[in-house]
């Protein structure tokens, strides 16, 4: 029987955290959902720990896991990107493969994970079973290559020592952005997606679940009407959708 357990995976010489959970129902074989939360985020918050225990309760193993410089991960914050976090999101996927337990695996993410999740599902096509972005954050990548930052104006030619966001963050986060191969990424993957996003998110603006809609495969989009980028009004319709997206990629 394994126990649930908290651990770092090596990456580099970086320590990213992890958490990985079990379902009380184990099998010899189990499919393993991972979860990366997104800017400033954390793997404690409300909407990750609700979608884990969703999984949880579809039988799957749960691996959440924060990456370069968020939560308990090493590495500065300032120094984080994108393009590093989609290195070490193909890191973590492997990683999961590799457990005794392992199935197959489903990567799934919020906002900035959700952009990686993309990324990663993309690059690792033929190792990963489907993917579950969740109010991904594309605005990220298009933004750094129009001069636009979370609603901020900058010159993408003459990006500033420190971004107009309050975070810290330098002009590298958007000269990594501005290059990451997100269309090849979503042209690549031909396998199930679930979006989950809300149709009043003020962070990341829905058109962009909308524009994944147009571009994948076999692809679903479930609209949270009204709700934030954080489903803090209507977190039950995203598990609702997740559960029911689990079930059917366990019996696939």
């Amino acid at each position: 029987m394994y126990e649930n357990k908290e651990f770092y995976i090596n990456c580099d010489g970086i320590n990213i955290h992890a958490k990985l959970d079990f379902p009380a129902v184990q099998a010899e074989k189990m499919h393993v959902l991972i979860i990366i939360p997104g800017l400033t985020g954390h793997i404690e918050e409300r909407h990750i720990i609700a979608v884990k225990d969703t999984a949880l309760e579809c039988g799957y193993a749960v691996l959440r896991s924060e990456l370069y410089g968020h939560g308990k991960s090493e590495g500065e914050f300032r120094n984080h990107t994108v393009l590093i976090w989609m290195h070490e999101a193909m890191r973590v996927i492997d990683y999961a493969l590799k457990l005794p337990f392992c199935k197959d695996v489903i990567v799934s993410g919020h906002s900035q994970g959700g952009l990686t999740t993309v990324l990663a599902a993309g690059l690792m096509y033929d190792r990963v079973k489907a993917a579950l972005p969740m109010s991904p954050a594309l605005n990220i990548w298009n933004g750094a290559r129009t001069g636009e930052y979370f609603g901020k104006k900058i010159d993408p030619d003459h990006l500033p020592e420190e971004l107009p966001s309050g975070t810290g963050l330098d002009g590298n986060y958007l000269r990594a952005a501005a290059l990451l191969p997100v269309e090849e990424a979503v042209a690549k993957f031909k396998k199930p997606v679930l979006i989950t996003h809300g149709t009043s998110d003020a962070a990341v603006p829905f058109g962009w679940a909308e524009w994944l809609l147009e571009r994948y495969e076999d692809v679903r989009l479930v609209p949270i009407e009204g709700d934030d980028h954080c489903y803090n009004f209507h977190l039950d319709e995203v598990l609702s959708a997740v559960r029911e997206f689990l079930t059917a990629m366990a019996d696939a």
